[in-house]
């Protein structure tokens, strides 16, 4: 029987050309489509593929197991632009071994292991634009070996073995990356690349960043300074205009202030991961308007009251904080291990204060605001914030008199100079008093001098000769004043601070300490909402200066200052001892009504015992039991709480104090009456 094949003609078509196209053009166990582009994978071969076609323009032989090229390799190939032999086993390069592919502009070398670039290498590549030799083992780079790549758009030699890096002119280099190789010292000679854009430098061993190196690229958008020995914030950075990709990671530099990253504002990826921050600085969110990734995991953060705005910033800005897991908080216990960015405002640890209106009372929450100094008010002396000084240094300098406000001027009358004058400023019966500047001022009386009137002699020098300590600048304290003090902590009232400046968003408290040794100042930002604040971690006895500012101003601008004392500690042990006094006295009182109490039912127990060994005649049978009439009078005085209950055991315990109520357990009643001479063995003790 004849079988025709022409309806199968179709079919047979479709498995016959393509084998026809794959034996004609496209090397073997290699793909081609498009025909003009070649992928090789994983052929398992030393060698490189044969009858590679000429009009070939990318070929791809990425972990083939290449071991060695040669110049009869590439002939025919002068179409080719794209050559990747990554993740092969190259060991070495010979000399114009790439010559032939005039047109080649995409050279990926990567993921082998060669140890050593030649003079000769590259030459006759005159077009080639990308350069990786990223993760090989090389140790050497011939000085001239890149000298005739003048088109050289990205070159990447990253994770090498190299000590030196040969003089790199390039002037169209766009991207050098030499990542983790031991290049501990890099200068301006050394990167002759004015267009360079990104540069990257993580794990290189550098302990400085060169000046003239970053300021020879103008062009410069990227950097990458990560796992380095920098021990402090690059200073030229603090000059580097332009950056909008940042990564500090891993470098033992310590916390960011202000004035390190006030010039990065166009920064729109940044990374400071593991530089042991504590937290950041106040001013972070108008730093960084155009910011969208953030990393800051692996840092040892206080979530406390000063990082409550970051969650909510990260929300309300669209920032995206990279590695979320690994940022968690390390302060205070309640909060270790917590991840950061899902805290809430309440979890950490705001300080509250309540304001009493006419007609309603509002609780506020201090909400640190981050408030930037305008350009134009620009001032030679910067506001003192606390890590801007030294540790080691004592600040003993007076605070500059500041103009007294219009209500603390001369028409002030008796009832507004007692408003504005601390209580207790003045000791030992000194009277305070605002001068003819709005200062406060103490007048002594006879016996006593100082500034407080705090020095008690009776050879004072008179009011004619005042003592040396009064040329010191008294602080003025017209808009602030202390309510009240103990020993660690001071109430300061800023009522008419804040009513008299509405158009503040924020106030900067600066305090320190004039009885002590160290007079550094400290600073602290609160809210304009605060009409109450109390100072705390205070030292007993001491008199502190206390400045209110706007925040975000230049210091020194509508600065009012008051000063208060904090008390002794025995004061505060005295009041604990009253406290104490009292509540004892509140225990013992119904202690001796219920030993009265009780005195009285054992009398009138022994009366009728009495009585019934009258009536036996002289019986010797001693024993008595009251009456059941007795007993229910008894249990009932104990059914309406006159007495606490009767416990169960025989035993009398001391009496106990919980939660401050007073709970008794004493033995009311013996079951039984004794004989006279056993009377005063089975007595029974109520204390």
């Amino acid at each position: 029987m004849k079988v025709s094949l022409f309806p199968l003609m179709p079919l047979l078509l479709v498995f016959v050309i393509p084998d026809v196209i794959l034996s004609s053009g496209c090397p073997m166990d290699c793909s081609c489509s498009p025909p003009e582009s070649i992928l090789c994978f994983q052929r398992r071969s030393t060698t490189m593929p044969q009858g590679v076609p000429p009009f070939t323009q990318s070929l791809y032989l990425f972990a083939n197991g290449i071991e060695q090229l040669s110049t009869e390799d590439f002939d025919g190939l002068e179409n080719l632009e794209m050559l990747d032999l990554s993740q092969n086993k190259l060991t070495e390069l010979p000399d114009r071994v790439f010559e032939p592919l005039a047109s080649l502009k995409n050279l990926d070398l990567s993921s082998n292991q060669i140890t050593h670039i030649s003079e000769a290498c590259f030459e006759g590549m005159e077009l080639l634009e990308r350069l990786y030799l990223y993760s090989n083992h090389i140790k050497t780079i011939h000085p001239a070996a890149f000298s005739g790549l003048e088109n050289l758009l990205e070159l990447k030699l990253q994770g090498n073995q190299l000590t030196s890096l040969p003089v790199l002119s390039m002037p169209h280099l766009l991207l050098l990356d030499l990542r983790f190789n031991v290049i501990p010292t890099l200068g301006a000679s050394d990167l002759q690349t004015p267009n360079l854009e990104s540069l990257k430098l993580g794990g290189v061993g550098l302990t400085n960043l060169n000046k003239d190196l970053i300021g020879s690229l103008t062009n410069l958008h990227e950097l990458d300074i990560s796992k380095n020995q920098l021990k402090a914030f690059p200073p030229v950075l603090k000059e580097t205009r332009g950056l909008i990709y940042l990564n500090l990671a891993g470098n033992p530099m310590g916390p960011l202030t202000f004035q390190d990253l006030k010039n990065l504002e166009e920064l729109q990826e940044m990374d400071i991961s593991s530089l042991s921050l504590q937290g950041l600085p106040e001013e972070f969110p108008q730093l960084f308007p155009h910011l969208r990734k953030l990393t800051v995991a692996e840092n040892p953060f206080n979530c406390l009251c000063t990082l409550a705005w970051f969650p909510n910033w990260l929300r309300a800005q669209s920032v995206t904080l990279e590695r979320t897991e690994e940022t968690r908080c390390h302060f205070p216990p309640i909060n270790a291990g917590k991840v950061v960015q899902r805290l809430e405002h309440r979890d950490f640890g705001c300080p509250t204060t309540t304001t009493l209106t006419t007609s309603t009372v509002k609780t506020t929450v201090a909400v640190p605001l981050h408030v930037t100094t305008p350009e134009s008010a620009t001032t030679d002396f910067p506001p003192p914030r606390v890590n801007d000084y030294d540790a080691n240094r004592d600040f003993n300098y007076p605070l500059p008199p500041v103009p007294a406000s219009p209500s603390s001027s001369s028409s002030m009358d008796s009832d507004e100079e007692q408003r504005f004058c601390p209580s207790h400023t003045c000791l030992n019966g000194g009277t305070c008093r605002l001068d003819q500047y709005g200062q406060v001022e103490c007048t002594c009386p006879p016996g006593t001098y100082g500034f407080f009137c705090e020095i008690q002699n009776d050879n004072a020098p008179s009011p004619a000769e005042p003592d040396m300590s009064m040329t010191t600048v008294s602080p003025n304290a017209p808009d602030i004043s202390s309510r009240q003090a103990t020993s660690t902590s001071i109430l300061l009232d800023l009522h008419r601070y804040i009513e008299m400046r509405p158009y503040i968003r924020g106030i900067r408290l600066t305090y320190r300490n004039l009885s002590g040794p160290d007079r550094r100042p400290m600073q602290l930002s609160l809210p304009a909402s605060y009409p109450e604040y109390r100072l705390r971690g205070l030292n007993p006895n001491s008199t502190y200066t206390v400045c209110a500012s706007p925040l975000g101003a230049p210091n020194g601008i509508d600065s009012v200052c008051t000063q208060a004392h904090t008390t002794d500690e025995k004061n505060d042990s005295v009041t604990g001892a009253q406290i104490v006094n009292k509540k004892m006295a509140t225990m013992l009182v119904p202690a001796v009504a219920i030993l009265l109490l009780l005195v009285l039912v054992a009398t009138a127990v022994g009366v009728v015992c009495y009585v019934r060994k009258k009536r036996a005649k002289g019986h010797i049978d001693l024993d008595c039991e009251p009456s059941q009439v007795e007993l229910d009078g008894v249990k009932a005085g104990l059914d309406n709480g006159a007495l606490p209950q009767k416990q169960t055991q025989l035993m009398i315990p001391e009496p106990v104090v919980q939660s401050s109520n007073l709970e008794y357990e004493v033995l009311l009643l013996q079951d039984h009456c004794m004989s006279g001479k056993n009377m005063s063995s089975h007595k029974p003790s109520y204390f």
